[in-house]
């Protein structure tokens, strides 16, 4: 395999904390097949910024994705769910490496510690590097465990959080690996030598294991003379001159964002254009737009489009690549990316991604102030325009968004269903693909995808496809194609981006045909929920507004959830599901924010459903309460959310609980969970239809007769009939371990230990309240 051999893979936070901050990602093992690698060797990853680190399978990994720490997506400057293009890479045995860090770690971290820490990691100049030794395929020779007890010893209790930045490698161009004889020191000391290097195209951990070091053959790095790296404030500034096409999307082809492309050509044409025209109506040409909308829905590539087709040069600069930098160093960045765009014919566009990790709403950096006033000076300038994009734009700075600032803002929509059809005809317009795909039928299944994923999609399908026709073709030599099948498959793996930090609720195929009986109920549930996402013209057109809400309630264990999943399922919605106490914390204004966040990432998701089980706990009667006023806050909130200002679209909240007597009144008027939907127990039909489902993978005997099981089992939830069914198999195991079916023996047995958990008072009082509703 040749270092040209790349794919483009999307991003994902590992879920293995054994992987956190030690400089490795995780491939699909065909993805390291196709990349000609094995197990440690080195990766060249390309995001916002490039870096490198070490590739180790993903045991469950997923075709199309990487697995990767919070550390090194900083390094990328990208988030989840961003692109990312992977490679093989050329890694040299460093000779020297320098670091920087807080004060704590320079006095207290000698030279030789540092080095056993760093030890077999993969480096690259500006790259944020951890303490944390690589410990899962150490170099021969290395003592973790000693490591580990030095750096506790020496810097505390937050040696695992430390964070170093790579300010200088010796050779200085490419990544490189720190292995036995590299000398690595803290910035300032400058007294070390320098060593031989060894240039390995691949096997990186593996060449920092080997001993002695050789030096390298003529013609390689080792053998050339390097000048010292430049610091992290080299500038990873990219420029789009107006000429360009090759990587320029037309703004014909901005499905759904049509109108705000006109409105930014609208501002460039002005300011860029025309400024007589605007210092003859008493105003500056000065212009500064924050670009607001879900993560991947196409920030950056409408400004770029619209920019070109309004011949504009464009220089974009990632915001998280100057969080990760010391101040002086992100403020020279910022600098240089300000005179790469005013060089040339003098004009052009900043484009500033991602400016909340740059400037926050909380918390803001000592450097924040500073940043401001050059951006503020740099707009003053004749020519020069700043669009920043953000995905949350109540966590930036509102000291951005000063008149003298980013006094406009754009924001773009989550695109419809109608939209994501176009913008898969559009992906698939140069792609091979059967004649029976159905874009349509695709973009029905995908709510809440945005055109990153739409994308991540595609490329998922193609990695199946291929695996599927990868023989057949080398054989017959056919044209490889996209099968629906392939998408389809493809949509089990790739989650929309909004979805990525969310507890969702997995419908498993499930429809409402799959519940038994509960007609009314489930009639009920269609209208309040599935008819106002189906349905819209319908409702616009007799002048009413869609119910915003409902309630479920009724005796535990019979089925509110399993309603849920069904009717997520029919309606091909993204379901956030949300325990009662999870959004509840003691510190205040959390709580609230919690409510804002969910809220939030429902919106982008949408069409979604917010499920609130045990609601009963989250909105508590107020003024009852002994919790500091946390459970008041998170109603107000929630009541805010429901019916406040910003009007709720394609979302719909649902509330479960076996306590409704409990809930705030204030949550169940016309407007917020308007519809209170009761659902009674099982009768004896319903739960003969409950243990036909429990048992169909059950063998059950001739005299095993579920009809008149069920109508002796009364007080019997549909969680306590899916029980019976399993002690019973439980059962026909301790007799024999050989057992082929059970018996209604079995059964009878069963009902001794498994007893009816519905509690008549219980049923009572739950009837009576449905009653009087």
């Amino acid at each position: 395999m040749t270092s040209s051999a790349q794919l483009t893979l999307t991003v994902r936070h590992t879920p293995s904390a054994l992987d956190s901050r030690r400089g490795v990602v995780r491939l699909h093992p065909e993805v390291l097949d196709a990349l000609g690698l094995r197990s440690w060797d080195a990766v060249r990853l390309t995001g916002a910024r490039a870096s490198a680190a070490l590739a180790a399978p993903a045991d469950d990994g997923v075709p199309g994705v990487v697995l990767a720490d919070d550390v090194t997506m900083s390094n990328l400057g990208v988030t989840e769910g961003s692109e990312v293009v992977v490679a093989p890479c050329a890694v040299t045995v460093a000779r020297t490496v320098t670091v920087s860090g807080s004060r704590l770690a320079t006095m207290s971290v000698t030279a030789t510690t540092l080095r056993h820490a760093l030890a077999g990691k993969v480096l690259t100049v500006g790259d944020a590097v951890s303490l944390l030794p690589q410990d899962l395929s150490p170099p021969p020779g290395t003592d973790v465990a000693a490591v580990r007890g030095t750096l506790s010893r020496t810097v505390g209790a937050t040696w695992t959080t430390e964070l170093l930045t790579v300010t200088a490698t010796d050779p200085s161009t490419g990544p490189v690996v720190v292995g036995q004889s590299t000398v690595v020191r803290w910035r300032g000391d400058d007294t070390a030598p320098a060593t031989e290097t060894v240039t390995d195209t691949r096997g990186a951990a593996a060449q920092a294991q080997s001993t002695p070091l050789q030096s390298a053959p003529a013609g390689t790095a080792s053998s050339a003379a390097t000048e010292p790296a430049a610091g992290p404030d080299v500038a990873e500034i990219a420029v789009t001159e107006p000429s360009a096409t090759a990587d320029t999307v037309p703004v014909s082809e901005l499905a759904g964002h049509s109108a705000a492309a006109r409105t930014l050509a609208e501002w460039f044409d002005l300011a860029f254009h025309r400024p007589e025209l605007l210092a003859k109506l008493g105003t500056s040409s000065r212009l500064g737009v924050l670009l607001a909308g879900p993560e991947g829905v196409g920030k950056a590539t409408l400004a770029r489009s619209v920019a070109h087709a309004e011949k504009i040069r464009v220089v974009t600069l990632a915001a998280p690549t100057l969080a990760v930098l010391e101040p002086d160093a992100a403020l020279n960045r910022l600098a240089r990316a300000v005179e790469t765009v005013t060089s040339g014919d003098g004009s052009g566009v900043l484009l500033l991604t991602d400016v909340d990790a740059l400037l926050p709403a909380h918390q803001q950096p000592p450097v924040a102030t500073v940043l401001l006033d050059r951006i503020r000076h740099a707009l003053s300038e004749p020519g020069f325009a700043l669009v920043a994009t953000t995905a949350h734009p109540e966590s930036v700075d509102p000291r951005l968004l000063a008149t003298d600032l980013l006094d406009r803002e754009l924001t773009l929509s989550q695109p419809d269903a109608g939209v994501r059809t176009e913008l898969l005809r559009i992906l698939f317009r140069d792609v091979p693909v059967e004649s029976d795909v159905d874009f349509g039928a695709v973009a029905e299944r995908t709510p809440g995808f945005v055109a990153a994923d739409l994308l991540a999609l595609r490329r998922d399908a193609a990695v199946r496809g291929a695996l599927r026709q990868r023989d057949d073709d080398i054989a017959s030599g056919a044209e490889p194609t996209i099968a629906q099948q392939d998408l389809v498959d493809a949509l089990s793996s790739v989650r929309p981006i909004s979805m990525s930090e969310s507890d969702t609720l997995a419908t498993g195929g499930l429809t409402l045909d799959d519940v038994g009986g509960m007609d009314d109920i489930k009639q009920s549930l269609t209208e309040a929920v599935l008819w106002p996402l189906r349905y819209p013209d319908s409702f616009a057109r007799l002048g009413v507004a869609p119910p915003r809400g409902v309630m479920l309630y009724g005796p535990p264990g019979n089925g509110k959830t399993f309603l849920v999943r069904a009717l997520a399922g029919e309606g091909a919605l993204n379901v956030f599901a949300v325990k009662g106490a999870e959004l509840m914390d003691k510190f205040v204004g959390e709580s609230e924010r919690s409510v804002r966040e969910l809220f939030h990432r429902a919106a982008e998701a949408a069409p979604s459903l917010i499920f609130l089980d045990e609601v009963d706990a989250l909105a508590p009667r107020r003024g009852q309460g002994s919790d500091s006023g946390v459970a008041d806050r998170v109603v107000a909130a929630l009541l805010t959310e429901l019916d406040g200002v910003e009007p709720l679209r394609d979302v719909v909240v649902l509330g479960a609980t076996n306590r409704p007597e409990l809930v705030d009144p204030a949550l169940l008027r016309p407007g917020r969970l308007e519809r209170q939907i009761y659902v009674p127990p099982p009768t004896a039909e319903a739960r003969a239809d409950i243990l036909r489902s429990a048992a169909k993978n059950t063998p059950l005997a001739d005299d095993v007769d579920l009809d008149e099981l069920a109508t002796a089992l009364e007080r019997y939830s549909a969680a306590d009939c899916a029980a019976l069914i399993r002690e019973a198999a439980l059962t026909a195991m301790r007799e024999s371990l050989e057992a082929t079916e059970v018996t209604a023996a079995h059964l009878d047995k069963a009902r001794s230990v498994v007893r009816p958990s519905l509690d008549p008072q219980q049923l009572a009082d739950l009837e009576e309240y449905a009653g009087n509703r």
